[in-house]
């Protein structure tokens, strides 16, 4: 969702500065050189005699952009990452478990699964409600269904065990590793 969001303010930060350039490139020769302001005193006060509403519309939109552009800033710094999850120790207090051990924990099971090259894994969401996300590289000659199965049945069972948790909703994304043919000579 992240990326689309930088995408579309990407692309409008670029039609806007285009569409600045361009009427600036245009409005150029009528400007009366280089010390002559852009806004005379006679345009600002066709524009102003309203009660000044188009200055307080401008301002408007200004602080609006400002805003936006706050709230961007601050989705690009929130980390992607869940750091650690709460367990229920069973006592009546919890233990901390990270999230890198668990993702390295899923990782090396999964690794070790029958035709997995690599594996990738990020836990993601909310403490309360967290997900995996799994990348599994696969060999050439591996069956997807048996690596889905083997990471959908014990490892993701085990992980949602040790974590405590009663669901651990998880996306796989598989991924087939290209092979070279071998060289005759």
């Amino acid at each position: 969702m992240l990326g689309v969001v930088n995408r579309i303010l990407l692309a409008l930060a670029g039609l806007v500065l285009l569409a600045a350039g361009v009427c600036l490139l245009t409005a150029a020769r009528p400007l009366g050189g280089r010390h002559a302001p852009l806004l005379t005193a006679a345009t600002r006060h066709r524009y102003g005699r309203a009660e000044g509403w188009p200055w307080w519309a401008l301002l408007a939109g200004l602080a609006l952009c400002v805003l936006l552009a706050l709230w961007w800033l601050l989705a690009q710094l929130r980390r992607s990452r869940l750091a650690e999850l709460p367990v229920d120790t069973g006592d009546g207090s919890f233990a901390v478990l990270r999230g890198r051990a668990l993702e390295s924990a899923v990782a090396a099971e999964a690794g070790a699964l029958a035709g997995v090259a690599g594996c990738r894994v990020a836990l993601r969401g909310r403490r309360g409600s967290p997900t995996l996300r799994v990348a599994l590289e696969l060999e050439p000659h591996a069956v997807p269904a048996d690596a889905l199965a083997g990471l959908a049945g014990p490892i993701l069972t085990h992980a949602r065990t040790s974590a405590g948790l009663p669901g651990l909703p998880a996306e796989a994304r598989l991924k087939v590793t290209g092979h070279q043919a071998r060289r005759v000579s």
